[in-house]
């Protein structure tokens, strides 16, 4: 990890989550900061449409490819985190609640994700971003959040395929003995 991803983890770790009201693709609006329990939130660049289209030059931007790959393994391993103990988990984009809403059926997650499309919490929270197709999107990362509170960052997200593996050894690990 270089020194500026070891600047944003510290800075994020241990943060309390600002409330802000962000649209799931349940027709909810949920304040994360008010969410009690163990939860994930996994936060991705955009998923691409039903037809696979990418944005132009997708592939060459470091770290953009794996956002359907990340959410279907979050879907794979949903019961799994849910044994873990493991009360809410949603991924998190800039995208528009419609848009998401397909991507969500097509994918079948069993949870909703969440729109920042308005940027309201990740310029609260200061998160890495770039822009692409002008877009504004965020870079890859997952939260570990404890009653509104961030315990643990995983960033950056090198294999997203692998990162709902990534969340359950940590949860294994950090399980109080």
């Amino acid at each position: 990890m270089d020194v500026q991803s070891e600047n944003l983890v510290s800075r994020l770790c241990g943060l309390r989550l600002p409330s802000i009201l962000l649209d799931d693709t349940d027709g909810h609006k949920i304040d994360l900061s008010a969410l009690a329990g163990l939860g994930v939130i996994y936060i991705y660049p955009r998923t691409s449409p039903a037809d696979g289209t990418a944005l132009p030059g997708w592939d060459v931007i470091p770290g953009a490819r794996g956002c359907t790959p990340q959410s279907c393994a979050f879907r794979d391993h949903f019961a799994e985190l849910r044994a873990l103990g493991v009360r809410y988990l949603y991924g998190l984009s800039t995208q528009e609640t419609a848009y998401q809403r397909e991507a969500a059926a097509r994918l079948h997650l069993p949870f909703a994700l969440l729109s920042d499309a308005q940027l309201e919490l990740a310029s609260r929270l200061d998160l890495p971003s770039f822009v692409a197709g002008g877009e504004a999107l965020l870079r890859r990362m997952t939260l570990i959040i404890q009653d509104g509170c961030i315990r643990h960052v995983f960033y950056p997200i090198p294999s997203p395929e692998r990162n709902a593996e990534q969340v359950m050894d940590w949860l294994n690990g950090s399980r109080p003995r």
